[in-house]
């Protein structure tokens, strides 16, 4: 029997996949603590029981949100490893931070759920989770910096994981960090990439070296 959420993938117009597009705005604004099922029906334009049918209680659509942009960014990864895949270790971050950030933009709930996840107080805890020491893993390996097919040592999952905190800070903090530069959205976003690529780009490649 197929889930809520893969009901709502199948038919992206159905009332599930509208829920879940309201969900994902919300939690990713406000957090699991910080959002009701009530601000999200309103969105929505439901009561709050059509909801409840359609998804249950507030952990489960959480749990499905959680879910949906997990498999989001996991496809946007193995999207962009076959487009870099065998280019120099330079070209490969271009590249990388270019598409990532595009698509991160395009879905700022996706960094604004990680941050939450990952360095807010919150009693709701996710089997999800597991699961990003593999992407970490991932990464490294597919940014050469390690050659252990087996195992990857902490200083690479570390490196991987400054570059990622980067990217989401940047993306999560636009609203406050646009205004305080001066920047028009499109100047802000190119100036992100810019900024990333001349710092990570350099340590990275210089690391290989």
């Amino acid at each position: 029997m197929a889930s809520p959420l893969e009901k709502a993938r199948k038919d992206p117009e159905s009332m599930k996949a509208r829920i879940l597009k309201a969900a994902r705005c919300r939690f990713g604004e406000y957090g699991f603590h910080g959002t009701t099922t009530r601000m999200i029906a309103r969105d929505v334009g439901i009561d709050i029981s059509t909801l409840h049918y359609h998804w249950g209680e507030k952990a489960d659509l959480y749990e499905a949100v959680v879910l949906d942009i997990h498999d989001d960014l996991r496809g946007k990864l193995i999207d962009v490893e076959k487009s870099i895949h065998g280019l120099p270790l330079a070209e490969r971050m271009d590249i990388a931070i270019d598409e990532m950030t595009d698509f991160l933009f395009r879905c700022p709930e996706i960094s604004n759920l990680v941050l939450f996840r990952y360095f807010g107080k919150t009693r709701h805890q996710s089997s999800l989770d597991i699961c990003v020491p593999e992407y970490v893993s991932d990464i490294a390996r597919s940014m050469g910096l390690c050659d252990d097919e087996m195992g990857v040592p902490v200083s690479s999952r570390m490196k991987v994981l400054a570059m990622m905190n980067a990217i989401h800070n940047f993306i999560s903090g636009e609203a406050f960090f646009q205004p305080m530069l001066g920047l028009e959205r499109e100047a802000y976003r190119k100036r992100v990439k810019e900024t990333l690529k001349f710092l990570l780009i350099p340590a990275f490649v210089e690391q290989r070296n």
